[in-house]
């Protein structure tokens, strides 16, 4: 991965063109100071985070005593 350095009001101005730009890491100066620095997203890596997150938030539920067994769902759904 390359990186690129660029302004803050080039950056502001161009921002689509940036964004688009794929296997560039782009730091972001103001006055010669970094101050911020753009990646592209890995798309495996964002599926994991997000379904880490989900996973989370259904452990929470759990622990809360609010899930349904496979038998009330497949009822729910006429299965059984």
């Amino acid at each position: 991965m390359t990186t690129k350095f660029v302004g803050m009001k080039e950056f502001r101005q161009n921002m689509s063109k940036y964004v688009n730009i794929k296997n560039v890491r782009i730091i972001v100066l103001r006055k010669n100071v970094p101050i911020l620095e753009v990646n592209p997203i890995d798309e495996n890596e964002y599926a994991y985070l997000k379904l880490s997150d989900e996973l989370e938030k259904s452990e929470k539920q759990i622990k809360k005593g609010k899930s349904h067994s496979q038998k009330d769902v497949m009822k729910e759904f006429g299965l059984l």
